[in-house]
């Protein structure tokens, strides 16, 4: 089993950054493909970025260019930098790990941190 806990979230203004981490434990998850996710009230969750193992990253369109995703194997831990915040950036962040870079192939999720953008 993989426990996942996210921390970082916070009230940020907009223009402004935030750095969320995800520390694994449990189990190493070097192995398995690393994703952020986030949920607006009212909303689906989606897909922010994800990293490979090799580090190969995909973002969704809407932070690209803003937001960058790292990994750290040694500590088992996954990062999002979050830059020039938008109030749509306002969600609780999910970090997840899994075997398929989709929602449904992550097989372990962390409880989320919330972000918030102020105008």
């Amino acid at each position: 089993q993989v426990q996942l806990v996210e921390s970082g979230g916070g009230l940020a203004q907009a223009g402004g950054s935030l750095r969320l981490s995800c520390a694994a434990s449990g189990r190493t998850v070097s192995g398995y493909y690393m994703g952020w996710f986030r949920q607006a009230p009212g909303e689906q969750r989606e897909l922010v970025a994800t990293i490979t193992s090799g580090g190969i990253t995909n973002y969704a369109d809407s932070v690209k260019g803003r937001f960058a995703i790292s990994r750290d194997n040694t500590k088992n831990t996954v990062y999002l930098q979050m830059n020039s915040l938008k109030p749509e950036d306002t969600a609780v962040y999910y970090c997840a790990a899994g075997p398929i870079l989709t929602i449904a192939g992550m097989r372990y999720w962390g409880r989320g941190t919330l972000v918030t953008v102020s105008s």
